[in-house]
């Protein structure tokens, strides 16, 4: 409990001492307990009175809103409206427009500090996040962007630990009427769900397909019946509302623009690049194939940055409009079995200018265009994590910043050289001052390890910090995913009657459509090959094929495809090909 002190008046220093002994007691019961959050992440929360009161993360202490009920101002608070809250606990992060200035301005923060969040009218915190720019750079980004990564907010899993008790009714210290009225409805988060949605003043004049985007209860989407109407009206002016249109869509979120992209690809490959007889047509098939392809230069789609999160969300959103209809034919595998051409929606829609002029074009060679596959570049990255900070801080590098390998050695050999830690006596070493020790060492190395190996030194700096992987596909841009990428698993299962079967997994990873593949495997070794859900893997699928085929397997990832043999695993399970006799 005296060190558990020590660190909570460390952290907070603007609580006096008998406020620490307040929220720390000496003989009250205190429990410790240990959860984890959906990342995986270890987090150590302090529990008193029944409510968890403090919770640790990576060696980092924060207060709970049990916590900041007691003590309103332990944090800068940023207020925001009380229909926000909901998303907050839902997992969302705040984005600066959803942030109320009040007449008196904004607190004073720097990029990193901890800070509460309170809804408008009560003093009383519901959240708990940690500032990603300062005030400066809020102000200076015209309040737009995302302004706050949440860590624990009222509602959420860590708040039912508790008594599950309400925020108590705070008065704020400054009144913000000014500030209600006029701020206006500018909530704006980051993984808001489909299911909502935001009140707009009549007179205030918004873009239809802006409207529609937000519009979810009913599902209207970017090409409703009101653009329809619309686009009736206003086609003589066309180019004369193009900059308009681009202002409008400029301003939207970038949650909300992806979701017009989706919508836009999906209109525009039912409209040009699906036919009656490509039906049924696997879900996946038509997202990696027929969608992609209807993407414009330079963007990207991306399902996890819009508000359905799931493809199969956004088909049942579709499916509800009446579009398109949407089976399990297949245990776990999805298909579109029906669409309804005539739908006004699909009639109305307008194919983009740049892919207009090569439309027919485009169709006559799509075919050809999805048997050219590039494989993608992948590099693996690192992310500097909360323990490794001050061996990197030196450098200018916060947690969360992402580095090459090459950019971690010159780092770490900058750092020694100019602490001077090369061993005088022998230069293949290093000492080991405090911050490495910290951060390198074992606590029960602390005591025996003094100096360490230049090659040992790089090896377990890139162990303990986070790894993560760029992906390059061919014309998109690179995507970093945290973690290392997942090789392409080879497998061999034994079924009834002693028959063996070929099982490949995480195609999806590396660009590749299990249904392609599945389809090139049999046609060139004549067995039967199907698909089906890869077994503790969401939104993936297995492909599995008769006999051992590992041979013909490894000969097109290997040769045809391009892919390097490090991201393939169970090619060593191929049949030994023995003399025949």
């Amino acid at each position: 409990r005296r060190k558990l002190r020590s660190d909570v008046a460390a952290a907070f220093p603007s609580l006096s001492p008998e406020q620490v002994a307040e929220l720390v007691p000496n003989k009250e019961e205190l429990n410790v307990i240990k959860i984890y959050s959906h990342k995986g992440e270890a987090i150590t929360v302090y529990m008193n009175h029944r409510n968890p009161i403090l919770f640790e993360v990576e060696k980092v202490l924060y207060p709970t809103v049990y916590t900041l009920w007691v003590y309103p101002d332990l944090l800068p608070a940023f207020a925001t409206w009380p229909p926000v809250l909901q998303k907050l606990a839902g997992g969302a992060d705040l984005m600066l427009p959803g942030v109320v200035v009040p007449p008196s301005g904004l607190p004073q923060v720097t990029r990193g500090t901890l800070c509460a969040v309170t809804l408008l009218g009560n003093r009383a915190p519901v959240a708990v996040g940690v500032a990603t720019m300062s005030t400066e750079e809020m102000l200076a980004a015209g309040m737009k962007g995302k302004g706050f990564a949440v860590l624990h907010t009222h509602l959420d899993h860590l708040w039912e630990y508790g008594d599950k008790s309400s925020p108590p009714t705070l008065a704020p210290l400054v009144t913000d009427s000014d500030a209600m009225e006029n701020a206006g409805d500018e909530e704006e988060l980051q993984g808001k769900e489909p299911g909502s949605s935001c009140c707009l003043e009549p007179e205030q004049h918004v873009d239809i397909r802006d409207l529609s985007l937000r519009d979810r209860d009913t599902c209207a989407e970017v090409l409703g019946k009101e653009e329809l109407h619309e686009n009736r009206a206003a086609q003589p002016a066309e180019d004369a509302s193009t900059g308009d249109q681009q202002e409008a869509e400029d301003s939207r979120t970038p949650q909300e623009q992806m979701d017009a992209l989706f919508n836009q690809c999906f209109f525009h490959a039912l409209k040009c690049r699906v036919k009656k007889s490509d039906l049924p047509l696997l879900t996946s098939t038509f997202l990696g194939s027929h969608m992609v392809s209807c993407c414009p230069a330079g963007k990207q789609l991306d399902i996890k940055k819009s508000s359905y999160k799931k493809f199969s969300k956004f088909l049942q959103c579709m499916q509800h409009q009446r579009i398109l209809q949407v089976k399990e034919l297949s245990k776990g595998v999805e298909s579109i079995v029906d669409v309804d051409w005539k739908h006004p929606d699909i009639k109305a829609f307008a194919v983009p200018e740049g892919f207009s002029s090569a439309s027919a074009a485009q169709d006559s060679k799509n075919e050809d265009r999805e048997q050219v596959y590039h494989a993608p570049e992948i590099i693996p990255l690192y992310g500097v994590s909360t323990k490794m900070i001050p061996l990197f801080q030196e450098s200018g590098h916060r947690k969360g910043s992402v580095l090459s390998s090459t950019e971690v050695r010159n780092i770490i050999i900058n750092y020694v050289k100019s602490n001077e830690l090369v061993d005088e006596t022998n230069k293949n070493f290093v000492k080991v001052n405090a911050i490495l020790c910290d951060c390198l060492l074992d606590k029960s190395e602390q005591d025996e390890i003094s100096h360490l190996k230049w090659d040992e030194l790089l090896s377990r700096c890139l162990e303990r910090l986070q790894p993560l992987h760029q992906v390059t596909f061919s014309g998109q841009e690179p995507m970093v995913r945290k973690g290392n990428i997942e090789p392409i698993d080879i497998s061999i299962a034994q079924r009834s009657s002693n028959k063996k079967v070929t099982i490949i997994k995480n195609l999806e990873l590396y660009g590749l459509d299990p249904q392609c593949v599945a389809n090139t495997l049999q046609q060139k070794v004549q067995a039967s090959a199907t698909i089906s859900p890869a077994p503790g893997m969401k939104d993936r699928v297995q492909v599995q094929i008769q006999g051992n085929q590992i041979h013909h397997l490894a000969k097109m990832l290997l040769e045809e495809y391009q892919l390097p043999r490090k991201y393939i695993q169970g090619l060593e399970k191929a049949p030994k090909l023995g003399r025949k006799k």
